[in-house]
C-alpha cells in the first residue's frame, strides 16, 4: 500500500501527537482489560505504564525501524491466574507474575540466540506465505466476536438498550469509513479518533436523556467511574517486593511454586512466538518491507522478549506485538516510528494522569466495537493478500490454507493442564504440519514430477493439434 509516512519519517510534532493519541486508543482497551479480568488488584494504570515501558524497550533492540505497539497479552491469563493460585498471599502472587514474565522472556531470547546463528531460512520453509497468510487471516476472525459483541451489548436479542449501542457503534464505524476514504490530509490520518469521538458524543447524549427521565436504558456510558479513579499507578514490582510470601497447598514451597509458574508461562512462550512471526509478517506485507531481515527476527524477538519482562515488572502483564497496532498503520498509511515512540511515552505520561485514564475507560465498549470491526477485519485482509499470490489450484496449497481457515474459525482450542493453546496457536500447528505433509517430497523429485507431467501436457497438446 501507499504509506503516508514512511518508517524513518517524523511528522510535524503537534501532528504527531494526535497520531499518537489514536494508536494510543487503538491498543487500550485490551491493554487495560487483561488486568481487569485477572483482577486480584491489578492495576489498568500500571498496565498501561508497563506497555509503555515495553515499547520503549522494543523499539530500542530493533533500532527504531519495526512501527508496532507492544500491549499486555491475553495469552498469558491463564499462567497469570495460576501465579496467583500458587501464591497464596498478595505478594507472592505479584512475584510470580514477574517470575514469570521472566521465563517467557527468556523463552524468546534462546529462540533469538537461535535464529541468530542459524539464519531465517528454516522459518520461511517452516511457515510460507500459504501457513502465514491465512494464519493472519484468522488473527483478525477470531477476534470477530469480540468487536461484533461489544457493538450490540453482548446480547443477539435486540432491546432498546441494545439498539442504541448498535447505533453509536454503527455511527463510529462510519465516521471511521468516510474519514478514511474521503478525508484529507488529517482527516484521513486520524479516522479514529474522530469516529471515537462522534460515537462518545452520540452516547452522551442518549445518557444525558437517561439522566433526564431516569431512564436505566438510555445510560450507556458509567460516569460514576470517576467518583473512584486510580491516582497513581499500583506497579507490580511494589507489592512483590513487600510482604511475606505464603505458597498455596500443603508442603508447598518456593522451588514447588517456581516450578508451577515455569509449566503455566514457558510452553504459552511458544504459542505467542508463533504469533510474533505472524504480527510481524503482516506488518512487513503492509509496509512492504521484510522486518525479519532488516532490523532481523532476532532483534524482533529480543524486544518483545525484553519488553515483556520490563512491562510485567512494572504492570504484571507480559506484553506482546499488538494486531489492532498493525491495522492501525494498514488503515492510516502511517508506518512512522517516531509515532509509535510518542505513544509509548503517552502511555507512560497518561498513565499518571487519573482523569484521562478515567475518561478513556468510561469509553462504551459499544463505540470500541464500531472501531475494532474495521481493525480486526483489515488484519483479516491483510493475511488473505499475502496469499494472493499461492496457486490454489494446487490442492497441496487447497488443503493447507482449508485446515488453517477451519480449525481457526471453528475455534479449536486446546487446554492441556495449565496450559491453553489458543484458536490461532491450533490452526498454524495444523498448518505447518499440512504443509510439511503435502510437501514431504525432496525438492529435486517434486520439480521432475512437475517437468514430466508439464511434458505430458504438451504431448497431449501437440496430439489434439495434429487432430
Amino acid at each position: 500500500m501507499k504509506l503516508v509516512y514512511s518508517i524513518s519519517d517524523r511528522p510535524r510534532f503537534p501532528q504527531v501527537l494526535l497520531l499518537a493519541l489514536q494508536q494510543l486508543l487503538a491498543i487500550l482497551a485490551a491493554t487495560i482489560a487483561v488486568p481487569m479480568i485477572v483482577k486480584h488488584g491489578m492495576s489498568t494504570s500500571a498496565a498501561l505504564f508497563g506497555a509503555g515501558v515495553g515499547t520503549l524497550v522494543y523499539q530500542l533492540f530493533t533500532r527504531f525501524k519495526s512501527p508496532v505497539f507492544l500491549g499486555s497479552s491475553f495469552a498469558f491469563l491463564g499462567s497469570m491466574a495460576a501465579a496467583f493460585a500458587g501464591g497464596v498471599s498478595m505478594s507472592a502472587g505479584y512475584l510470580g507474575l514477574i517470575i514469570g514474565a521472566v521465563f517467557a522472556g527468556l523463552v524468546y531470547v534462546v529462540i533469538a540466540l537461535i535464529v541468530k546463528k542459524c539464519g531465517t531460512a528454516w522459518l520461511n520453509r517452516v511457515m510460507p506465505a500459504v501457513v502465514i497468510g491465512p494464519t493472519v487471516a484468522i488473527i483478525g476472525l477470531s477476534l470477530a466476536g469480540n468487536a461484533v459483541g461489544d457493538a450490540i451489548g453482548g446480547t443477539h436479542v435486540m432491546t432498546w438498550r441494545s439498539a442504541l449501542q448498535l447505533l453509536c457503534a454503527l455511527v463510529t464505524l462510519a465516521t471511521v469509513i468516510i474519514c478514511s476514504v474521503y478525508g484529507k490530509k488529517m482527516l484521513k490520518l486520524v479516522p479514529f479518533v474522530i469516529g471515537i469521538l462522534a460515537g462518545y458524543t452520540l452516547a452522551a447524549i442518549f445518557t444525558g436523556i437517561g439522566f433526564i427521565f431516569d431512564a436505566e436504558t438510555f445510560k450507556i456510558i458509567d460516569f460514576s467511574k470517576f467518583a473512584d479513579m486510580q491516582w497513581y499507578p499500583d506497579f507490580t514490582f511494589i507489592t512483590a517486593f513487600s510482604g511475606d510470601y505464603v505458597f498455596g497447598g500443603e508442603g508447598a514451597s518456593f522451588w514447588t511454586y517456581l516450578g508451577t509458574i515455569f509449566v503455566a508461562y514457558v510452553p504459552v512462550a511458544f504459542v505467542v512466538f508463533a504469533e510474533h512471526i505472524a504480527d510481524h509478517k503482516n506488518l512487513s506485507t503492509v509496509i512492504d518491507k521484510d522486518l525479519l531481515e532488516d532490523p532481523g527476527l532476532s532483534n524482533t524477538l529480543l524486544g518483545d522478549g525484553v519488553g515483556s519482562m520490563a512491562g510485567a515488572f512494572f504492570g504484571g502483564c507480559p506484553n506482546t506485538t499488538y494486531g489492532e497496532s498493525v491495522g492501525c498503520v494498514a488503515i492510516t498509511g502511517n508506518a512512522s516510528v517516531w509515532t509509535i515512540t510518542i505513544t509509548a511515552f503517552m502511555a507512560i505520561i497518561c498513565s499518571f494522569i487519573a482523569p484521562f485514564i478515567t475518561f478513556l475507560a468510561t469509553i462504551p465498549s459499544c463505540v470500541m466495537g464500531g472501531v475494532c470491526i474495521s481493525l480486526y477485519g483489515f488484519i483479516a485482509v491483510s493475511g488473505l493478500k499475502m496469499i494472493q499470490g499461492v496457486d490454489l489450484g494446487d490442492n497441496r496449497n487447497l488443503f493447507v490454507v482449508s485446515v488453517i481457515l477451519i480449525a481457526g474459525v471453528g475455534g479449536m482450542a486446546l487446554t492441556i493442564g495449565k496450559v491453553t493453546l489458543t484458536a490461532v496457536a491450533c490452526a498454524l500447528i495444523l498448518g505447518i504440519l499440512t504443509n510439511l505433509l503435502v510437501n514431504k517430497l525432496p525438492i529435486g523429485k517434486k520439480n521432475e514430477t512437475t517437468e514430466n507431467t508439464q511434458d505430458g501436457d504438451a504431448a497431449n497438446d501437440t496430439t489434439a493439434n495434429n487432430d
